[in-house]
């Protein structure tokens, strides 16, 4: 009877604490739900919710104005055969990314390796790189449209003086997609690729290069068979973000040539702006929208497949 007695009260103790526990687990819980509700709102209405609506109106004709009519494939089906900048557009899109993707990871991967000496005035030069990626795009998009004027601007004035005649940079359909190719490396090769390559290029154990300069590895060597695999993480992660950025350009486009001159930097991006906000097309935008997003998911997916043959993390073994 009282080892029954003890029995239940010892069960009524520790039933009382897991129920004091549970309301301290459940008060913290809701406290934390209530700190993460504004972004898990946000997250909702501004990012989940838009991506199913253009996801169902890439299957309407929609144009604002009217309610949305589901119209199946159509949209898709005339982008794919009878849009006459589709695949043009999507053309000059992927060579845009060719000419600017390879040359800005390589560009500031050497720019990192120059601003990683332990030298004097090194972080002073490393604010200076990197201050030019501070500006919009727009604003460094009529910059560049003022320096590169083809009669009057000041880089053509300077090549005057120096007996070469200029190109027409930005109203050429010759020189205008590479143009916008220059500008675009000039702005990544001090910004965020070359600040990624510089934490990596921190992070490689310094032990490893005096063991390869112990075994008779010269700077190159070094560079080659330590320096590329400690930092091929943020090879990776460059090139995949570089190459989806590269794909959706848009601003300097827009306001540097405004898809011109004739259609020579009509990129994909603002064939999607143009039909939505302009012609009206909403619907036909939003899959013009999935057709860009099915194309990044696949690139991406290809090159994290990929990965495993030659990015190179801490803690792996050979």
């Amino acid at each position: 009877m009282t080892a029954t007695g003890l029995s239940v009260k010892d069960r009524s103790r520790g039933g009382s604490g897991l129920l004091r526990m549970s309301k301290r687990e459940l008060r913290e819980a809701l406290q934390g739900y209530a700190f993460a509700t504004p972004w898990l709102l946000g997250l909702v209405f501004f990012t989940v919710g838009p991506i199913l609506a253009s996801m169902y109106l890439s299957f309407t004709q929609y144009n604002v104005l009217k309610p949305p009519q589901w119209i199946g494939l159509d949209n898709y089906t005339y982008a794919f055969a009878k849009d006459q900048q589709f695949w043009p557009s999507l053309g000059r899109t992927f060579r845009y990314a060719i000419m600017v993707v390879p040359t800005s990871i390589v560009g500031s991967f050497f720019l990192a390796l120059l601003l990683n000496q332990d030298l004097k005035g090194t972080a002073l030069y490393r604010t200076l790189f990197f201050m030019p990626h501070l500006t919009p795009v727009a604003a460094m998009a009529i910059l560049w449209k003022w320096l590169l004027q083809a009669e009057v601007g000041p880089v053509n004035y300077f090549l005057g003086l120096l007996g070469i005649q200029g190109p027409a940079w930005l109203s050429s359909q010759q020189w205008a997609l590479p143009t916008l190719a220059g500008i675009s490396i000039w702005a990544a090769v001090g910004g965020n690729e070359m600040l990624i390559f510089l934490a990596g290029l921190q992070g490689v154990p310094k032990e490893l290069y005096e063991a390869a300069e112990l075994d008779g590895a010269g700077r190159f060597a070094r560079v080659r068979h330590v320096t590329l695999p400690m930092v091929s993480p943020s090879i990776f992660f460059n090139m995949v973000l570089a190459l989806i950025g590269a794909l959706k350009v848009f601003s300097l486009a827009y306001v540097g040539t405004a898809g011109g001159p004739g259609y020579a930097t009509w990129f994909y991006a603002l064939h999607i702006y143009r039909s939505a906000f302009e012609n009206f097309e909403m619907g036909y935008a939003s899959a013009l929208a999935w057709v860009l997003a099915v194309i990044l998911f696949g690139l991406t997916y290809i090159q994290v497949s990929g990965s495993n043959r030659w990015v190179y993390y801490e803690g792996e073994t050979a």
